[in-house]
């Protein structure tokens, strides 16, 4: 039976979800995790480092949530601040720096939007993150594992390749608080999600992603060994490419009509 959005949206914040760490666990081998922005701190929300995809040497970030509550609290719920999406920015153009592929995990409601966050530059922090990623000369790809939302995924999703797990939602903001903007009414919040198109299918219609891998055996070995050859074989393809960076320019100049993309859809 066909999930609605919102019931999507219940399933990609579920706390028994996998999160960030344990795809980094469950595809990669050899990770070392490395810290801070070298501006102001290290931000537990977003976690990154250097890794082997089977034999790639591969750069890995990904937006942490945490499974218990004081995991959770620990981890900003994965809402990233400044410093973490700086974190991000340094160790992709560290990877560029070496030659590395970037592999990005997605799973956040949006980017923190404390004062504190606000005065450390957040809106700034994350415009330099679209900016960089346009124009970095490895291959990238982002793949939303749970919520995808507003600024703060796009942070981390300017990729060559955007893959989307059946059940993850990506959108322009929660549908809360699209529900507190329109009818000032977040109990309407299921209402929103029904509209704003943030499905895996939607999103695909749109152009927004390219592939949607199933949920079958999420979590398990069979699983994260699929989505390790997957993006292995992606990887080197991309690599292979001459026309990388036009083509990554390309990709988002025709978001929302597939009918102009050199990308074959039907077999993503």
């Amino acid at each position: 039976m066909s999930l609605s959005a919102y019931e999507r949206l219940k399933l990609a914040r579920s706390s028994d979800r996998p999160t960030g760490k344990d795809y980094v666990a469950g595809v990669f081998t050899g990770f070392i995790e490395l810290h801070g922005d070298r501006r102001f701190a290290d931000d537990p929300a977003i976690v990154g480092g250097v890794a082997w995809l089977k034999d790639c040497p591969v750069t890995v970030i990904a937006i942490e949530k945490g499974h218990t509550a004081k995991e959770r609290a620990f981890r900003a719920f994965g809402t990233p601040s400044p410093e973490g999406y700086r974190k991000a920015l340094r160790l992709m153009k560290q990877a560029e720096k070496f030659g590395r592929p970037v592999v990005c995990f997605v799973d956040t409601c949006g980017a923190c939007c404390g004062v504190g966050a606000e005065e450390r530059g957040q809106g700034q922090a994350i415009a330099e993150n679209l900016m960089e990623l346009t124009t970095l000369c490895v291959p990238v790809i982002s793949v939303l594992i749970g919520e995808g939302g507003s600024g703060g995924a796009l942070a981390l999703a300017v990729a060559d390749r955007v893959w989307m797990l059946e059940n993850a939602v990506y959108s322009v903001i929660s549908p809360e608080g699209c529900a507190s903007i329109l009818w000032k009414d977040a109990s309407r919040a299921e209402e929103a999600a029904n509209s704003l198109r943030l499905t895996a299918e939607d999103a695909r219609a749109l152009g927004v992603v390219e592939r949607i891998i199933p949920e079958e055996e999420i979590g398990e070995a069979a699983f994260y060994e699929q989505l390790k050859d997957a993006l292995y074989d992606e990887i080197k393809r991309l690599a292979a490419d001459p026309e990388l960076l036009q083509k990554r320019y390309d990709r988002f100049r025709r978001l929302g009509d597939p009918d102009k993309a050199d990308y074959d859809w039907a077999d993503a």
